[in-house]
């Protein structure tokens, strides 16, 4: 699958970031796509922000790599989004990107391919089927 990218002079706008920490596990909690790079999480926000800009956020621990690698996935994962890989996200939905030890050394197309395919999966799934709590799978029979 191939992402549409800016020419090399054209800049494209910075996306905008998720910051507080009830926006990453709202996010958490809602649906997600688990891909070999990383997990995107998705979450709708208040009808209130239904047709605001969509936001993103990225969490990359100290299990995937250290201080180096982390800062190195990150700059990665938000060159990626700005390049393209956010053109698939829809207004008003937050997106967390839970990086993975591969997305150090993937090649770069290849992160901004899993990106779009990735939001493209969410957009097809994600509001119509959310994420059953832990109490919602111990009362079923």
């Amino acid at each position: 699958m191939k992402a549409q990218v800016p020419a090399e002079d054209e800049k494209s706008p910075r996306p905008e970031t998720l910051r507080r920490r009830g926006d990453f596990v709202r996010a958490a909690r809602g649906a997600r796509v688990a891909l070999p790079a990383f997990t995107v999480q998705m979450a709708p926000r208040e009808l209130t922000d239904a047709h605001a800009p969509a936001r993103f956020g990225f969490t990359v621990t100290r299990k995937v790599a250290g201080a180096v690698g982390r800062n190195r996935i990150r700059r990665r994962l938000r060159e990626a989004l700005r390049l393209g890989g956010a053109l698939g996200a829809k207004p008003g939905r937050d997106y967390v990107f839970v990086a993975r030890p591969v997305s150090l050394s993937a090649p770069f197309a290849e992160l901004l391919a899993q990106m779009t395919e990735g939001l493209a999966r969410l957009n097809d799934r994600g509001a119509a089927r959310p994420r059953r709590k832990q109490e919602d799978r111990l009362t079923r029979p």
